[in-house]
């Protein structure tokens, strides 16, 4: 026998190699003779049953071209089913069945329409060139409550105490109680003007609120410094339909934090959020988009 590094000789010709030219060769080990499972596997190299030529999956055994899936069998509902290979038709939907979908049919939310298409001659002064003028609101009709409720008693404690008077024949008192109602008539008529020309403005910039007769206020504040806004209603406010806003900026000083007695809130606060989030779809709901001016 060689050494380590030589390579292993068999002792005779052909030892260690099973026999493949012999059929009836089937490593016969006189050791092994008592070994009935010896004998069993050695039977498995004989030429006795196998697998036959003949045996096994024949071509009409199995899966015939009849069985399986038919067109009628299984989950198959041919009245709704079609592989005739025409395209998709979608469904159509007339007029009358979209009618309630959109905001006209009552479907959508309240819009808050502007008082005007363009800005009035008292809300242009203050708009630049480049600035998109989305509308003006006044404010609601409660904001003149207080003047209103104190002009109405005025009236009817003035006419009763200037009918007394005038009973008691005390006609200094009566021009007195006259003059003092003419002097609230006029608050309250003041008033009335000034609630008139107070505006709430929306621009695609800014929003300001203009007031003052004589003396003019104009506040406003960029929408892109509002970090919160939130408006608030009362019971009576949920009721007549208006409410109080409130914006925060990152600024401690406000000029425009509050404006209360807003008519409609909560569509007009979508529409404030919209102009922050979304100012190109409300340039293409107005058909007022950069492409359509240049044209």
């Amino acid at each position: 026998m060689g050494g380590p590094a030589e390579p292993h000789e068999p002792r005779g010709e052909g030892a260690g190699r099973p026999r493949d030219d012999d059929e009836n060769f089937g490593f016969d080990d006189p050791a092994f003779d008592g070994d009935p499972d010896y004998a069993r596997r050695r039977r498995a190299y004989a030429d006795g049953p196998g697998y036959s030529p003949d045996a096994g999956y024949s071509p009409d055994a199995g899966y015939s071209g009849d069985a399986g899936y038919a067109r009628s069998a299984g989950y198959r509902d041919d009245s709704s089913y079609d592989d005739s290979g025409e395209e998709y038709e979608p469904p159509v939907f007339t007029e009358e069945e979209l009618e309630g979908l959109g905001p006209e049919g009552g479907g959508g939310p309240r819009r808050v329409l502007p008082l005007e298409d363009e800005p009035t001659t008292l809300v242009a002064r203050y708009l630049f060139p480049t600035e998109r003028y989305r509308g003006e609101w006044k404010r609601h009709w409660i904001h003149l409550s207080t003047p209103l409720g104190i002009g109405a008693g005025a009236t009817l404690a003035l006419g009763y105490l200037a009918g007394f008077l005038t009973r008691q024949d005390i006609n200094g008192l009566v021009t007195v109680a006259v003059l003092i109602w003419l002097g609230v008539i006029s608050w309250v008529a003041w008033k009335v003007f000034d609630w008139y020309f107070d505006r709430f403005i929306l621009t695609n910039k800014r929003v300001m609120v203009v007031n003052g007769i004589i003396t003019r206020r104009v506040a406003m504040m960029p929408l892109l410094r509002v970090t919160d806004m939130k408006y608030e209603q009362s019971a009576l406010g949920r009721l007549l339909s208006y409410g109080t806003f409130v914006l925060e900026s990152a600024g401690q000083d406000q000029a425009l934090r509050e404006v209360k007695h807003l008519p409609n809130p909560n569509e007009l606060y979508l529409r404030v959020v919209e102009e922050m989030y979304e100012p190109q779809a409300v340039e293409a709901r107005l058909g007022k988009d950069t492409d359509g001016d240049d044209a």
